[in-house]
């Protein structure tokens, strides 16, 4: 059985969502705005968990279908948005630790990889949360090495900046 939050969360299929660009915001709305931008990514979506999501350039251009163990269809091609953070986040973070490696004069493998998973569940408020885990796995490393790279990673990767005492993060080396 659906919780009352997760039958809400299915039934919202309407609705628009769009980034403005920061250029055309009015100086007292970007006041939240704690960065000096170098690069801002604009997508928009419609129809909600069971609808499309495209970016302002068409690269990404994704049919999206709530999963089946929130109450949706879980339709096979589509992707849903705990998906596309999990791309996101994984693939941040392993940019990260190119960047602390290099800090520590560590030379990782090419073939070092960033597995993501981002959990959606019920919190204790009754709401809903995300969870992420990042494996990460650098062959050919000693795996104090790799630690100390994904620590360092953990505190430059913007990501794990945003999300840092907002939701569950956990790093493993494999």
């Amino acid at each position: 059985m659906l919780s009352s939050v997760a039958r809400t969360l299915a039934l919202r299929a309407g609705g628009r969502v769009s980034c403005t660009p920061v250029a055309s915001l009015s100086v007292s709305s970007r006041r939240f705005i704690s960065i000096k931008p170098l690069y801002t990514a604009e997508a928009t979506s419609t129809g909600g968990r069971n609808g499309r999501a495209v970016s302002s350039d068409n690269v990404v251009n994704v049919s999206l279908s709530l999963p089946k163990e929130l109450g949706g269809p879980g339709e096979p091609g589509k992707t849903n948005p705990e998906q596309l953070f999990a791309a996101g986040y994984s693939a941040c973070f392993q940019g990260a630790m190119g960047v602390a490696a290099q800090k520590l004069n560590v030379k990782l493998p090419e073939s070092n990889t960033v597995h993501g998973r981002v959990h959606i569940g019920t919190d204790n408020a009754g709401g809903l949360g995300l969870a992420v885990e990042l494996q990460v796995q650098a062959p050919g490393l000693e795996k104090d090495t790799v630690q100390k790279v994904v620590d360092l990673a953990h505190t430059i990767c913007p990501y794990s900046r945003a999300t840092s005492g907002n939701i569950d993060v956990k790093l493993t080396v494999v």
